[in-house]
């Protein structure tokens, strides 16, 4: 049991990532499942993994954008009730590590529930975005989205580690 006063104490949060495209290298696959590993310690975490659209002319705008919102749906139909929701964009917010621990310590404390999305190498749909409580950048610079998957489940890790008051970050 744990008092009030007690504040290292975070309930078993429950992390689901969706992401749009699959993830096909090998040692991205072994990287994400060691931080599953890692992460099942502090939270629950399922993977939901949805195909990309088909595009036959990655020239065409109107055919990424059919592709973006055609994705959108089934993103939509994937996250889980009651849900906090980050959308991943380069557009979105920047925070530090400890600054993001604080926002997502607050997010699992309200409703225990926290789903991260990452969408296709075209990005997210307008959609996706505005259901979302949150607009969160890594960084200005562009990655592979397959990578990022890796890089999202490692800062979920770190600010775990640091809500629970652990030596991990540096």
């Amino acid at each position: 049991g744990c008092s009030a006063s007690c504040e290292n104490e975070v309930r078993m949060a429950s992390v689901t990532v969706i992401s749009v495209g699959s993830l096909k290298e090998k040692y991205l696959t072994e990287a994400v499942a060691e931080y599953k590993k890692r992460l099942s310690q502090y939270a629950r975490v399922d993977e939901v993994n949805l195909k990309e659209e088909k595009i036959n002319n990655e020239d065409d705008p109107t055919e990424i954008a059919r592709a973006i919102d055609a994705e959108a749906e089934t993103i939509i139909a994937a996250i889980p009730k009651d849900s906090m929701k980050i959308a991943l964009c380069v557009e979105g917010k920047s925070y530090d590590s400890p600054a993001l621990a604080s926002l997502i310590g607050k997010m699992v404390d309200e409703r225990g529930k926290i789903t991260l999305i990452i969408g296709s190498s075209h990005g997210l749909s307008e959609k996706v975005k505005s259901e979302c409580n949150l607009r969160l950048s890594f960084s200005k610079l562009t990655f592979p989205h397959q990578l990022m998957r890796v890089v999202l489940l490692e800062v979920i890790y770190r600010c775990l580690n640091i809500i629970k008051g652990t030596k991990y970050h540096k």
